[in-house]
C-alpha cells in the first residue's frame, strides 16, 4: 500500500531549478500544501481518512496530525509541514490556521514577483507588515480572569468547537482546566511552569463511554503487584521511589570465575543472597508500605518485602516515576547505601489497585496538592480515543497560554479581518513600491474568514463585503480599534459579533501563527535556487567505499588486493 498522500514527488525533477522557476516552485508547493487542510478549518471542517502503509487508518481533521501523516519529497512542502510542528510544539492549536496563513501569503507574493519586485523588497513589506499586525492584534485583545472558570470554560469551547469532541464540549474544558491547573507550579518572580507534556499524562483505555473520562488527582500506572501476597489497597501509604535493582547485582562486562571445590559454589550462592538480604533490610528500615522502582525485583528481594507486608512494583517507566515523585513528595533515590526518611513521600492518600477490561491498573490517588496527573479517557474504540486525545491536547495547549499571558482577541476571522482592514489603512503610510507587498498581507489574512465561508457553504464575495464593512465602519476615519469584533458564525456562515456570540481566541497563539507563518513566507522568498545534491552523495559512497576496502584489506597480497 502507497503512502497516505504524496505532495509532488519530485523536488526538483532531477535538473536544478533557479531563480524565478524556484520561486514558483516552492510557492506552488506551499500552497499544494495549504490546500490539503483548508477544508479543515471551522466547525463544519470536514474529516480526512489518511491510510497508513501497514494497513491503519486515521480519521481527524486536526491540521498537525494530518500533515504529520502525509509524505513529501519538495523542500518547501517539507519546510510547510514543520511550520505546523512548531505551531503546536509551541502554543499547541492554531496548525491549520498557521499552513492556510502561510500558503496565502506566498501565494500573494506570486503577483509581486510578476511584478520584478526584489524579493528583498517583498521580505521589507512583509516584516513591516508583521510588526503593524501584532500592534494591531494587542489593541484589540481584551484582558480575561483566568480564575473565573465560566469564561475559561467559554474559551476553551471555542478551540474545540471545530474539533470531533465538539459534542462533549463542557466535559473536555473541564479536564482540559482542571490537568493545567494541577500541573502548573509557581517558580517564582510571578512566572509559572506549566508543562502538560511531562506531568500530565494521558491514559487511553477502550470500554465505557466517553462521559467516564476523568482528571485523577494523583497517578495511574497499568502495572500490578510482583507477589501475590502484596497489599492491593494501603491508605495513606508511606511511598519509596527507586532507580536501582532490587537483584543480584551483575557485571558490568563479562565476568569469568573459575571454581575448584563445592563449598566456593555454594559461598557464591551466599553472597548473593547476602547482597538482596542487605539491600532489603535498608529499605524495611525506613518502614515503606509501598516500593516503586524502575529496575527488576527478584523473588528473594519479594519474599523479603512480603514478610516486612511491604508491597513493590518494579520495571515502572522513568517518566511515570518523576510524576509520582511529583505528586507524592517521595525523592527518588539512586542507590540504597544513601537511603534519608525524607525520601519517603507521604502526600498520596490511597493506594489502590483495580481491574478495568483485562489489565490491571495502579491508582495513587487522593494526593495534597499533586502537581502532576493523569487524564484517564474512556471510549468505545481506539481510533476515537485517539482523536480525543489530540483534540483534549489542544484544548490543554489553549488553557497553558491564558494562564501564561491572560489576553484574548476575538476568533472566527474577526482578528484577522480586523488586521487586514487596519493594514489597509497604514498601506498609505508606506512609500514607493513596498506598498504592494504590504497590502498583500492584509489580502492574505483575508483568507481565514473566507475559509470559514466556504466550509460553511455560504458566499464567500457577500459575506466577505459586508464584514469588511463592518469593520471599515467600526475603524472610523480615526483610525480606532472599538468595536473590531465582528467575525463568521462558522455553523451558519453568516457575520455576527464575536463578543456575543462568545467565541475567543488566546492573544499568544494568534500572534504566533502570525509571526510563523510571515517568517515562513520570507524564508521561502529568499531560495533562488534548487540543487540536488547529487555529486555530494557520489563523494560520499566513494569515500564508504573506499573506507570498507581498507577494512577487508586481505593480509600479505598487496596494498590493491581487498575481499569483494
Amino acid at each position: 500500500m502507497q503512502a497516505p498522500v504524496v505532495v509532488m514527488n519530485t523536488a526538483t525533477g532531477g535538473e536544478r531549478q533557479f531563480g524565478r522557476k524556484a520561486q514558483l516552485s516552492n510557492i506552488t508547493a506551499a500552497k499544494t500544501v495549504a490546500d490539503i487542510i483548508r477544508s479543515c478549518l471551522g466547525p463544519k471542517a470536514m474529516l480526512k481518512m489518511l491510510l497508513d502503509p501497514m494497513g491503519g487508518i486515521v480519521l481527524t481533521n486536526d491540521g498537525h496530525a494530518i500533515l504529520r501523516e502525509i509524505e513529501v519529497a519538495h523542500p518547501a512542502a517539507k519546510s510547510m509541514i514543520e511550520l505546523s510542528r512548531t505551531q503546536d510544539e509551541e502554543v499547541g492549536d492554531g496548525t491549520t490556521t498557521v499552513i492556510i496563513l502561510a500558503g496565502e501569503i506566498l501565494a500573494q507574493a506570486l503577483p509581486q514577483l510578476e511584478r520584478n519586485i526584489h524579493p528583498v523588497i517583498i521580505i521589507g513589506a512583509f516584516k513591516r507588515a508583521l510588526a503593524d499586525a501584532l500592534q494591531i492584534l494587542e489593541e484589540i485583545s481584551v484582558p480575561v480572569d483566568i480564575k473565573d472558570d465560566n469564561a475559561m470554560r467559554t474559551l476553551i469551547s471555542s478551540s474545540i468547537g471545530t474539533k470531533f469532541v465538539s459534542r462533549w464540549s463542557d466535559l473536555m474544558c473541564d479536564l482540559a482546566l482542571k490537568a493545567v491547573r494541577t500541573v502548573s507550579f509557581d517558580i517564582g518572580t510571578g512566572r509559572q511552569e506549566i508543562d502538560i507534556k511531562r506531568y500530565a499524562r494521558v491514559e487511553k483505555i477502550p470500554g465505557g463511554e466517553i462521559e467516564d473520562s476523568c482528571v485523577l488527582d494523583g497517578v495511574m500506572l497499568n502495572k500490578d503487584i510482583t507477589h501475590p501476597k502484596m497489599r492491593r489497597r494501603i491508605e495513606n501509604p508511606r511511598i519509596l521511589l527507586l532507580d536501582c535493582p532490587l537483584e543480584y547485582k551483575k557485571g558490568e562486562s563479562q565476568t569469568a570465575i573459575e571454581i575448584s571445590k563445592e563449598d566456593d559454589w555454594k559461598r557464591i550462592l551466599d553472597i548473593e543472597e547476602e547482597q538482596i538480604k542487605s539491600m532489603c533490610d535498608a529499605i524495611i528500615a525506613l518502614q515503606p508500605d509501598l516500593v516503586i522502582t524502575e529496575k527488576g525485583v527478584s523473588d528473594l528481594a519479594q519474599h523479603f518485602l512480603v514478610k516486612a507486608n511491604i508491597t513493590a512494583l518494579r520495571r515502572v517507566r522513568k517518566t511515570d516515576n518523576n510524576r509520582i515523585a511529583r505528586a507524592t513528595g517521595a525523592a527518588i533515590v539512586n542507590s540504597l547505601s544513601s537511603l534519608q526518611p525524607s525520601d519517603i513521600g507521604t502526600k498520596c492518600a490511597l493506594f489502590h489497585i483495580d481491574k478495568i477490561g483485562d489489565e490491571y491498573f495502579t491508582f495513587l490517588t487522593k494526593c495534597q496538592d499533586p502537581k502532576a496527573c493523569t487524564i484517564l479517557l474512556r471510549g468505545p474504540s481506539k481510533d476515537i480515543l485517539n482523536e480525543v486525545e489530540r483534540n483534549l491536547h489542544d484544548a490543554m495547549g489553549v488553557a497553558r497560554n491564558v494562564l501564561w499571558h491572560p489576553r484574548l482577541c476575538p476568533g472566527g476571522g474577526a482578528a484577522e479581518m480586523a488586521i487586514a482592514v487596519g493594514l489597509e489603512r497604514r498601506a498609505r503610510n508606506v512609500e514607493g513600491v513596498a506598498q504592494w507587498p504590504y497590502r498583500a498581507v492584509a489580502e492574505a489574512l483575508e483568507v481565514i474568514p473566507r475559509t470559514l465561508v466556504q466550509n460553511a457553504g455560504a458566499s464567500p464575495i457577500r459575506i466577505l463585503t459586508q464584514l469588511r464593512a463592518k469593520h471599515a465602519e467600526a475603524l472610523g476615519e480615526e483610525g480606532g480599534t472599538d468595536g473590531t469584533s465582528w467575525g463568521i458564525d462558522g455553523d451558519k456562515g453568516v457575520v455576527v459579533d464575536m463578543r456575543e456570540y462568545g467565541v475567543w481566541e488566546p492573544l499568544q497563539v494568534k500572534a504566533q501563527s502570525l509571526k510563523t507563518a510571515v517568517e515562513s513566507a520570507c524564508l521561502l522568498l529568499r531560495v533562488d535556487d534548487i540543487v540536488a545534491a547529487k555529486a555530494a552523495r557520489q563523494l560520499t559512497w566513494l569515500y564508504m567505499a573506499l573506507f570498507v576496502a581498507q577494512l577487508v584489506r586481505v593480509p600479505g597480497e598487496g596494498a590493491g588486493n581487498v575481499k569483494g
